[in-house]
């Protein structure tokens, strides 16, 4: 019975490191930004041309993209005018990036501005 229990502990201990090493693994993320509001993002990547990828697949509309890795990106837009005043930004915690796009987003004449979209990474 002791046996068992150590080739099961030893099983569950290898599941557990392996399963850790994907998620570190897979830490990319991207934020497209498009016209009138258009975004696209995508988290969790292998790599972050893959991530990039990704997000430019989801935005419309004379897209650029912003990467992330192990942190968090927002985009705010301006609530009334959608083409108008926007802000991004990438910060480690998701907070840090929603206020520093809103801020963005108003300092560059929005409004009312408000988060559109946001993104985390598996370490964000």
């Amino acid at each position: 019975m002791t046996g068992l229990r150590r080739a099961c502990a030893g099983a569950f201990a290898a599941a557990a490191f392996w399963m850790g090493a994907v998620a570190v693994a897979q830490a990319a993320g991207a934020l497209a930004i498009g016209d009138c509001g258009a975004y696209g993002f995508s988290y969790d990547m292998a790599r972050e041309a893959a991530a990039a990828r990704a997000a430019l697949g989801k935005c419309a509309g004379g897209c650029k993209v912003v990467t992330m890795t192990r942190a968090c990106g927002a985009f705010a837009i301006d609530g009334r005018n959608a083409c108008g005043p926007h802000g991004y930004a990438v910060a480690t915690r998701l907070g840090q990036a929603q206020n520093k796009a809103l801020r963005q987003c108003y300092e560059f004449g929005g409004k009312d501005c408000v988060i559109r979209a946001w993104a985390c990474d598996a370490k964000g």
